[in-house]
């Protein structure tokens, strides 16, 4: 296996885990207790802010490369390296969440529109269970995919 795909894979995964575990443990524990339009508005520039080139690049590196450690795993002639499958797996995984799940739920709260004007009561309570339930599974299962591609660093 490419080293260096290893090592850009774990980093990758490493910043995007904690990421979501910033989220899980201060983000969305300090929203708890605040108004819904504050919760709506500032939810909504975290999903406008977050769109740019640096967390694209870490996110989209962390998708690719945890793809080529699998590719380069299975297909390569240097045997299987069991810990960096089961990392990039699980890391897929979290991602495979991303997508199906956390993602949605930000765009169906930006569609609510601006809090001026959005039922901000019902787009948080949309929103707000599902989102952070799923990020805890989500910080878990890449947190998980991080250790096991550390771990697969040491072969």
């Amino acid at each position: 296996m490419s080293q260096v795909v290893l090592v850009l894979a774990t980093i990758t995964s490493g910043l995007i885990a904690g990421l979501f575990f910033a989220f899980s443990c201060s983000v969305m524990l300090s929203l708890d207790g605040v108004e819904d339009r504050v919760f709506v508005d500032v939810m909504q520039r975290i999903n406008r802010r977050i769109q740019n080139g640096l967390f694209g690049l870490v996110f989209m590196g962390a998708l690719l490369s945890s793809a080529a450690v699998i590719v380069i795993d299975l297909t390569g002639d240097s045997g299987t390296n069991v810990r960096a499958l089961v990392g990039a797996a699980l890391f897929l995984v979290s991602l495979l969440i991303t997508f199906a799940i956390n993602i949605p739920l930000n765009n169906r709260l930006d569609a609510a529109g601006p809090v001026a004007r959005a039922d901000v009561a019902q787009a948080r309570k949309a929103f707000e269970g599902p989102w952070v339930r799923w990020n805890h599974v989500r910080m878990v299962v890449a947190t998980a995919g991080f250790v096991f591609l550390c771990l697969a660093l040491q072969n």
